[in-house]
């Protein structure tokens, strides 16, 4: 890793820049394969399928066999722990649940909020080399908890043709209404625009690579909403002496498994803390399955040395990560002081695998420094807040008048008459 040691602040933005490529790099790819898909639909996901996955079926859309399936291969343990994740994801995000809030803001005038569930929603689970059937859970249960009337899954399929066996049976557990073995641009925009197996949505959720957060972004210029920009995962740790260096470590690389272009950093206090978690990371890395992965990554990433916490605190919120792991003496200042993270979790023993599986929290995050401007994924992104105003005769007359003269400050002369006309016929 790279060590750095009292970075200036006018540093700081070239010191935390992300190692991920410019949309122009990608962009061109992307518009090509949505035009396509536009263009020929299934035809051309099939296309993208083969040329991409390296597979090709006729049917794209998952079959009850291919569920039962399924549920019959996978072991009992997984299942127990399936379960006990969807429950603690479900309790978390049925307490985010609101009513009708409703005023009167003056004498014959009331005006509400309610929410409704977006009716068609879109999600996207990746597979490859490590399937995140826990992104299922993520998405499918605040969906479900909204009241989604349709709720897509697509994920890619392996050299077989197939799903990951868990992500079907999360589907299955959560209530996921169509199940579509399609991943990366095409899934993406089979989902913008429709095809014949796969439904057109209102707003597409889950992560992806930058292949997938570029077509994402591209579905919105065709109407259709998203969660945020969630790229490659990163996880900036705060550390001094009073951490375990293990632990530190262990948690880097827990997030540098996820893919070559994921970053992780390390800002201390304590140059020994720097120093032991560095050795850590060498020894853990040494007998991790995805050593390679994890390797690549790590040389993206760093070990800054600051001078004190107020220092470290104005960094990171400068570098605004999508995981924020808080292990000091002074975790209450980093606790109550921090603007930009997505998800923080607090001391030596609050993993950041606990939000990515079973605390109950959402690991859709918003990374690549959006954290400064989106949240996770929660109930309300799975809802439409809309506003009601009821005005009776009273009312009317009550703000008429200011209406009228707005109006007319406006050079709106027909939203004044509109007012006019009601007010006159109570004279």
């Amino acid at each position: 890793m790279n060590k750095i040691y009292n970075p200036t602040a006018d540093s700081w933005a070239s010191i935390l820049e992300r190692p991920t490529k410019t949309v122009n790099d990608i962009e061109g790819t992307v518009k090509e394969i949505f035009a396509a898909i536009q263009k020929d639909g299934d035809l051309a996901v099939a296309k993208y399928t083969t040329q991409f996955d390296g597979v090709s079926f006729e049917n794209i859309e998952v079959t009850t066999a291919e569920i039962e399936a399924a549920i019959t291969s996978l072991p009992a343990d997984l299942k127990d722990a399936i379960a006990l994740a969807k429950a603690n994801v479900e309790t978390f995000h049925k307490v985010q649940q609101t009513t009708r809030v409703s005023v009167e803001t003056v004498e014959g005038v009331q005006c509400w909020q309610e929410k409704r569930p977006i009716q068609k929603v879109g999600l996207y689970i990746p597979g490859g080399t490590a399937p995140l059937f826990s992104t299922v859970l993520m998405l499918a249960v605040p969906a479900k908890i909204a009241g989604c009337k349709e709720i897509v899954l697509c994920s890619p399929p392996d050299k077989q043709g197939n799903i990951n066996p868990a992500i079907l049976y999360a589907a299955n557990l959560c209530g996921v209404t169509k199940i579509i073995k399609a991943g990366g641009i095409q899934a993406i925009a089979g989902m913008t625009f429709g095809t014949n197996s796969i439904p057109k949505v209102y707003k597409i959720f889950g992560p992806g690579n930058q292949y997938v957060t570029v077509a994402k972004q591209l579905a919105t210029q065709f109407g259709v909403a998203i969660d945020m920009p969630a790229g490659p995962s990163e996880l900036l740790v705060v550390a001094d002496d009073t951490a375990v260096p293990a632990f530190v470590a262990s948690d880097l690389l827990s997030q540098a498994e996820h893919g070559t272009d994921s970053q992780v950093i390390l800002v201390s206090t304590s140059k020994s803390m720097m120093d032991a978690v560095e050795n850590e990371i060498q020894s853990q890395l040494e007998v991790l399955p995805r050593k390679a992965i994890a390797e690549k990554a790590i040389a993206n990433s760093k070990l800054i040395f600051v001078e004190n916490d107020e220092i470290a605190l104005n960094l990171i919120n400068e570098y605004g990560p999508e995981h924020f792991i808080v292990c000091t003496a002074n975790n209450d200042f980093y606790v109550d002081n921090i603007e930009n993270a997505g998800s923080v979790f607090i001391g030596n023993y609050t993993p950041e695998s606990a939000g990515d599986y079973a605390s109950g929290t959402n690991h859709t995050l918003p990374t690549n420094g959006y954290a400064k401007n989106y949240s996770g994924v929660n109930l309300d992104s799975f809802m439409k807040s809309m506003t009601f105003q009821k005005i009776s005769e009273k009312g009317i007359q009550n703000i008429g008048k200011a209406i009228e003269i707005m109006a007319e400050a406006e050079g709106l002369q027909a939203h004044k008459n509109a007012v006019t006309l009601r007010l006159k016929s109570l004279e």
